[in-house]
């Protein structure tokens, strides 16, 4: 398999952590710093443009989240979707899916762009991201309310968690204020401490700048 991402894409991110939970070793390849993913081969892999993009013996896939379903049904253990309980299943999908289609999607390099090219000051540019992305946070917040730990959803982590560190970094670089979400802060802490966590960080990266 091929991994396309860039180290500071919170979506490749996710990849990355669940490649690593799953002992998985990948290649990769790296986009976004020369604008590589407006390519036209690379078009070909992913029409979007964005990353990442997963090539498998099948074909490619795009999409963080279905990648991270794939990867959980081809490669079952250790599971990053609860297997016993379809109603922890449905709460562990909606925590992924409010960073993944409600956050991220708002305070991107493509929507931070393209603020700055309708003329927004730069304090609104600013400004932008941290609304989104604490408001976004809180909402995370109260849905984890009566959850057990460490991890978000207990004692093994899931894709919400894959999904929560990168968003937890991103809130860092914004200037985000996280000190009111304790419960998000834990489960953090408690991914930190797992190789696959530390290990898939932008800072880890080959084309880390």
């Amino acid at each position: 398999m091929k991994l396309h991402g860039y180290f500071r894409s919170s979506a490749a991110y996710r990849v990355r952590i669940a490649l690593g939970l799953k002992g998985l070793e990948v290649g990769q390849a790296f986009h976004v710093r020369k604008g590589e993913q407006r390519a036209p081969d690379y078009l070909v892999l992913n029409p979007q443009g964005l990353v990442p993009v997963l090539e498998t013996d099948t074909g490619a896939l795009t999409q963080s989240l279905a990648i991270l379903e794939w990867l959980d049904e081809t490669y079952p253990e250790p599971a990053l979707l609860p297997k016993a309980n379809p109603f922890v299943r449905a709460q562990v999908r909606a925590f992924a899916l409010a960073i993944a289609c409600d956050i991220h999607p708002l305070q991107n390099l493509r929507v931070l762009a393209r603020l700055k090219e309708i003329g927004l000051n730069a304090a609104a540019q600013e400004a932008w991201p941290r609304w989104v992305v604490g408001d976004g946070l809180a909402a995370c917040e109260q849905l984890l309310v009566g959850q057990t730990g460490p991890f978000c959803f207990g004692a093994t982590p899931t894709i919400a968690d894959i999904c929560l560190v990168p968003q937890m970094g991103s809130a860092r670089r914004f200037n985000v204020d996280i000190t009111g979400f304790p419960r998000l802060r834990a489960a953090e802490a408690a991914c930190l401490a797992l190789p696959a966590f530390t290990a898939a960080a932008p800072d880890k990266q080959p084309d880390a700048e």
